[in-house]
């Protein structure tokens, strides 16, 4: 073997070796870290707030008996206040119930080596208790509990120009379950700060105003329209005030008019104004106040068109003074809507009078018998000749229907004149057969038409000639 051949193999034989050398060290250095950290806490570790790295059993206790003991809590409240809590003021101790010496075996001392890049923290809560009655009454004296403000949730104020947002009142209304548990909480483990804004302790608005400026600005301008209804000596107006009762939520949550809402509103709308079939307060030909009901005459609003206009108007915002669409109309839209051109029929005295613009122009006896309606009608298409009802029967001249089958007539020799409507006994007589009655009636020959009512034909007439069809057509009893 050469010299050179001698000289590598040596230097082999010492490189082997000092590997070995290195290899025993590294694997005596790494069951050593085992060894001692079987009895040290970990490098990096965290007991209720301290720091334990390197400690053992006995220690760390140590340790948390004099950190407990000059313990002090800073309770941190809304506007930048600070309160105190001291060890000594709740009477805070630490006791040892063998949870450090669990936290020891437990930790994984076998990568021990790790642990110098990392950080455990460990709270032992049943390591500390308090005096609970002294506790509870520095919770109570805390200054943040007293004189609360209460919070006050953002809303949408309606002006008169239209709507803006009010801002919530944040308060400083404190719940004080959560407070207590915070505090104790924080109390037992060690922490130092306890703020009570981060751990929500404090009662706070359910609205704020970012959360309604959307909502504002679209309500300032779905409402923006004012539609005025004309009732004649009566007006509705359908303003901010109306329309933002209308309102809705689309299906991405925005603001929109509510179809169903405008047609609640004309249903309202109508159930006020509609006056067909009812209760009326009537003054008589010879001054009595009565109430008529019933009948075909009045005011219908027809709704669903109605409703459909109301709904155009408002999303073009058209503003307007209109009249509703009407199903059916009336002589007048004032409240009093019969006006002061109607046939007035007095059932009981059998009298009927005719006014025009408030004067009365025809005032006659008449013929009715037990089933002429009662109520407020509107006058249909006058014939000179016809067949009332439709059917067969016979002809009458100057046929006013005021329903399908009824209506007024005029009957030739039907004698009225030299009636007393003042005489009581007269209107108990009128339109009997006895001659005796002093008015001829109708003959047994020709007995009448069923509910309808017949006049002398000189004044059917006369009335056939002065009316219009729509004309209010009253009848009471």
């Amino acid at each position: 073997m050469t010299e050179e051949n001698k000289s590598m193999d040596k230097g082999r034989k010492l490189l082997i070796g000092l590997i070995i050398v290195l290899l025993l060290l590294t694997a005596g250095a790494y069951f050593f870290g085992v060894y001692y950290f079987t009895g040290h806490f970990l490098p990096g570790s965290q007991v209720n707030g301290f720091n334990c790295s390197y400690m053992t059993e006995d220690e760390t206790e140590n340790l948390l008996k004099q950190k407990t003991a000059v313990y002090a809590l800073a309770v941190r409240t809304r506007g930048d206040g600070q309160e105190g809590i001291t060890a000594e003021e709740i009477n805070l101790q630490y006791t040892s119930d063998g949870s450090v010496r669990k936290l020891l075996h437990d930790q994984n001392r076998f990568i021990w080596f790790l642990a110098f890049s990392q950080q455990q923290t460990y709270e032992l809560p049943a390591s500390v208790s308090y005096d609970e009655d002294l506790f509870k009454a520095k919770i109570d004296s805390l200054k943040c509990l007293q004189n609360n403000v209460e919070p006050e949730d953002a809303y949408i104020r309606e002006l008169e120009d239209g709507f803006e947002v009010v801002p919530e009142i944040e308060g400083t209304k404190i719940d004080y379950k959560k407070l207590t548990k915070d505090i104790s909480d924080a109390v037992k483990t060690g922490r130092t700060v306890a703020d009570l804004e981060e751990d929500g302790c404090y009662i706070n608005p359910t609205a704020y105003a970012s959360d309604l400026t959307k909502d504002c600005e679209q309500m300032n301008d779905l409402t923006d329209v004012v539609v005025t209804y004309d009732f004649s000596d009566r007006k509705e107006t359908v303003d901010r005030s109306v329309i933002k009762g209308m309102l809705d939520r689309d299906e991405n949550d925005n603001l929109v008019v509510s179809k169903d809402a405008v047609a609640a509103y004309v249903a309202e709308l109508a159930g006020k104004y509609d006056t067909a079939g009812t209760e009326r307060t009537f003054s008589t030909y010879d001054n009595r106040d009565i109430t008529v009901s019933g009948g075909n005459y009045g005011w219908v609003i027809d709704r669903q068109k109605e409703a459909d206009a109301l709904y155009k108007d408002i999303t073009e915002k058209k503003t307007e003074v209109r009249e509703p669409v009407y199903e059916q109309k009336a002589s007048s839209r004032k409240i009093n809507d019969i006006g002061y051109s109607y046939i007035e029929i007095d059932l009981s005295a059998q009298r009927m009078v005719l006014y025009q613009s408030g004067s009365p122009v025809v005032d006659t006896g008449l013929v009715a018998d037990s089933s002429t309606p009662t109520g407020i009608y509107a006058l249909g298409e006058k014939e000179s000749s016809a067949v009332p009802g439709g059917g067969a029967g016979e002809t009458v001249n100057f046929w006013m229907p005021f329903t399908d089958k009824t209506g007024i007539y005029g009957k030739a020799g039907l004698d009225v004149t030299g009636y007393d409507f003042s005489d009581d006994a007269d209107i108990a007589a009128f339109g009997s057969d006895d001659e005796s009655s002093g008015t001829s009636g109708f003959s047994d020959s020709w007995p009448g038409i069923e509910g309808c009512i017949a006049v002398p034909e000189e004044q059917a007439q006369t009335i056939y000639q002065t009316v219009e069809s729509g004309i209010p057509v009253v009848i009471y009893k």
